[in-house]
């Protein structure tokens, strides 16, 4: 579906599944080797991106080639 969009004045927004809660969204849905399939997909890119994705030592791993900013997140629930 990205490649339907990719043009070079084109901004992505990918919030994948947390990595280690790849099946919070039903089995099957997503799996660990999408996200190298991700990575991938990622590097040929013509537009520009930014994936929001928690900081565990695999999503490090997978997309170590990206600019990679850690930000402090506060989770809540309501307001």
């Amino acid at each position: 579906m990205i490649a339907c969009f990719d043009r070079l004045e084109t901004f992505f927004y990918l919030d994948p599944p947390y990595y280690g809660c790849e099946n919070y969204y039903g089995d099957g849905m997503f799996s660990r080797e999408d996200f190298t399939k991700l990575n991938g997909i990622l590097k040929t890119l013509k537009g520009k991106f930014i994936l929001s994705i928690n900081d565990h030592p695999q999503t490090r791993e997978i997309f170590k080639g990206f600019k990679i900013l850690k930000v402090k997140t506060k989770y809540a629930a309501g307001a």
